[in-house]
């Protein structure tokens, strides 16, 4: 059994049973943020879904309005307009075939790939090598494009993805705990308004079950749902 540091039984200690209403949620999640670094906001949904039939299946992107607070390495693979527009919009790594040769020899320094849809036969071979990463370019993902250079603009701006994991339960970034207050928020209920519109045909009976946030190194707190609407 994984030990329980003291310094985190102090800030569980902190937060009460109970349903939180979205800003005593995230006031708590910023008061029990206490790591040497700046830690991430997240979200953990537990949706009445189940990923094993397609039609309960969710993937999707959100560009959340306040950013992630984080820097993001954008890849392009692309050829000739296409590659010089991600060159043009800021792509960190870019290149054609001599990347995908670069990357099938381990090279992986980027957290997002892109890739225009004429050249995903040759992408194909690097599956058992961006799989396992979750980096293999997806139109699902927003990461198979034509339009490379807003791609690239979009991922380095805030676009996140996110995806129901085999349990039904997504895990999605939505800020910094250093933020301001109402930029989570906003950010929060910009997560919830996306993943109710891109709500699987097949979801049947409850569709929001429970709704918890965190900070990297801090205890879960449990929102009362209907307070983000």
């Amino acid at each position: 059994m994984k030990k329980i540091s003291r310094r985190l039984k102090i800030l569980k200690s902190q937060v009460e049973p109970k349903l939180y209403n979205i800003d005593e949620a995230i006031s708590m999640l910023k008061a029990t943020s206490n790591a040497k670094f700046k830690e991430t906001a997240e979200a953990h949904i537990c949706l009445g879904l189940n990923p094993k039939y397609a039609d309960q299946q969710l993937r999707a992107t959100v560009i959340l309005p306040k950013g992630t607070g984080k820097s993001i390495k954008v890849a392009v693979i692309a050829k000739g307009e296409k590659l010089a527009e991600a060159i043009s919009a800021g792509a960190d790594v870019s290149g054609s075939e001599e990347l995908i040769d670069e990357i099938l020899k381990g090279r992986l320094d980027f957290d997002k790939l892109i890739a225009t849809p004429d050249v995903m036969p040759l992408i194909a071979k690097l599956g058992r090598v961006l799989g396992p990463r979750g980096l293999m370019p997806s139109p699902k993902a927003g990461t198979v494009t034509i339009e490379v250079g807003k791609a690239v603009n979009e991922f380095k701006g805030g676009k996140v993805e996110y995806r129901v994991d085999r349990t039904g339960i997504i895990h999605v970034p939505f800020g910094k705990s250093s933020f301001p207050q109402e930029d989570l928020v906003l950010n929060l209920q910009t997560i919830k308004e996306s993943i109710d519109r891109n709500k699987p045909s097949g979801a049947k009976g409850k569709y929001w079950k429970t709704f918890f946030l965190s900070s990297t190194m801090g205890p879960s707190i449990q929102i009362d749902i209907n307070s983000l609407l």
